[in-house]
């Protein structure tokens, strides 16, 4: 598997993750979950487009 594949799919599942946390955060009232969550969930979106620029420059 490409790198540029793999930091994609890892991308995806940090955020999905971060929003199960998020969410569990909220329903819990646990500030420091939900912010846990979040945290993940935006490093997971940073991670996906760190694929996809790699898959545009060819790495």
């Amino acid at each position: 598997m490409k790198s540029s594949t793999k930091d994609q799919a890892a991308g995806t599942f940090h955020e999905v993750k971060g929003t199960i946390k998020e969410i569990a955060g909220k329903l819990s009232d646990n500030p420091k979950l939900q912010a846990k969550g979040t945290v993940e969930k935006i490093a997971g979106k940073v991670q996906g487009k760190i694929g996809q620029i790699k898959k545009v420059v060819g790495k």
